[in-house]
């Protein structure tokens, strides 16, 4: 029972100002995916097979849970969201059945701030205006408002990681062990969304006290991760009734797919797109698309580059604040938990450049750790009172900078919602 408590303790809002914050964002993004839901079609229509907007796959993910391939348990976690949601419309298809859609999405990203702001609070143990600023500022990323509202799967592992590495820090910096539970179940629900996620499961255990130097710890941290390769490999060739040849055949389409060189410059992918793209809306771009009969023409919304000097300097800023981090905690394992997490982002979409031209929409996957890293960097300053101070009014000019760019661009989604999908 105890263990249980404090598992909901870590999930859920524990205080006053965590509730606070947790009805903040429920307000805030409930209201828009309301909107939304309630006015337009776009977070589900049946005729629109993939890429409505922003290259997101609502109806594959809500119907299926996508491509096994990528996503290889997620079918088991959207068909109880689905049936759900079903069960509320009437078994309709309507604005119903999108609003509770919507609506989770904004519970979700809501609940995985919370665990931003504890991280913050309870980890690094910034002064709680930092914490706040820090978490505005995360608040408004390109990658929470767009989860706020849609069924995706990224939606849910923002959650699921955003959590994990809450609870995996607490017990770095507490000498412990993450359980075999906890791997299992890490492993199941984060690598089942994202099968290159369950990596990050097992980063922790790199920086377990003195792992290296006792071969009985060594023993227990493998066993913990084949155990969890073991379940999550049974889970998945159960969908596959076995035929694991079909995975390989499939992940390799996917992969020549997903991975051709764009007219777009490497450079400008990786900065608008991979980085800006997550934080930062930039212009949009329209294209004609149809379903596979082509019975039905539809409109897509997609993200171009950045069309001036300003959001690069932007993005520039918030790059050298990470790197500024991690120079300035280079002896921090709970920083190089993050970096390491980030860097496997960064390996498979900007190096091996798996889906670079649409990366704006894998920010579930790692966005999370940026705001992480700016408070570790105000913690590195702590005893430092005039940088920190400029730090902290660089970080609010940023956040105006970001509010104001981001909800002019929502604008903008809405004229394209009103013209096409009323």
């Amino acid at each position: 029972m105890n263990k249980i408590l404090s598992f909901l303790k870590i999930v859920f809002p524990s205080t006053k100002t965590e509730t606070f914050i947790f009805l903040f964002f429920v307000i805030v993004y409930g209201a828009n995916a309301w909107f939304i839901a309630d006015n337009f079609s776009i977070i589900y229509d049946d005729r629109i097979p993939w890429d409505g907007y922003f290259s997101f796959d609502n109806r594959a993910i809500v119907q299926t849970g996508g491509g096994f391939e990528r996503h290889p348990l997620s079918n088991y976690f959207f068909d109880v969201i689905r049936d759900f949601a079903l069960w509320i419309s009437g078994n309709h298809y309507n604005s119903a059945f999108r609003l509770v859609l919507a609506l989770l999405s904004t519970l979700v990203v809501s609940l995985a701030n919370v665990q931003i702001f504890k991280y913050l609070n309870n980890i690094i143990r910034l002064p709680l205006k930092i914490s706040l600023l820090i978490l505005g500022f995360y608040g408004l990323f390109v990658t929470n408002i767009l989860l706020s509202f849609t069924p995706e799967t990224y939606t849910y592992t923002l959650l699921f990681l955003s959590f994990f590495n809450y609870y995996s820090a607490k017990k770095i910096q507490e000498e412990k062990t993450v359980s075999f539970a906890a791997t299992i179940l890490g492993s199941v629900f984060i690598g089942g969304l994202t099968i290159t996620n369950i990596v990050k499961v097992y980063i922790p255990f790199l920086f377990e006290k003195k792992i290296f130097w006792n071969w009985k710890k060594i023993g227990i941290a493998v066993s913990k991760i084949a155990v969890s390769i073991g379940v999550f490999a049974f889970l998945f060739l159960l969908r596959l009734d076995f035929n694991f040849q079909n995975f390989l055949n499939k992940t390799e389409e996917q992969y020549d797919k997903f991975s051709k060189p764009k007219v777009t410059p490497l450079w400008d992918m990786i900065s608008s797109w991979f980085f800006g793209g997550n934080i930062l809306f930039s212009n949009y771009e329209i294209r004609n698309y149809h379903n596979k009969d082509k019975t039905f023409y539809y409109k897509a919304l997609f993200m171009d580059v950045y069309s001036s000097v300003v959001p690069y300097i932007f993005i520039g800023i918030i790059l050298l604040m990470i790197i500024w981090s991690v120079f300035k905690n280079y002896k921090n394992k709970l920083v190089w938990v993050l970096v390491i997490s980030l860097f496997v982002d960064i390996i498979i979409h900007c190096v091996l450049k798996f889906g670079l031209h649409t990366s704006y929409i894998y920010g579930g996957h790692f966005v999370f750790v940026f705001p992480l890293l700016i408070g570790w960097l105000f913690f590195s300053l702590k005893e430092k009172t005039l940088p920190i101070t400029y730090l902290y009014g660089i970080l609010m000019i940023l956040t105006v900078y970001l509010g104001v760019n981001n909800f002019y661009r929502m604008s903008e989604f809405y004229q394209f919602l009103e013209t096409y999908y009323q």
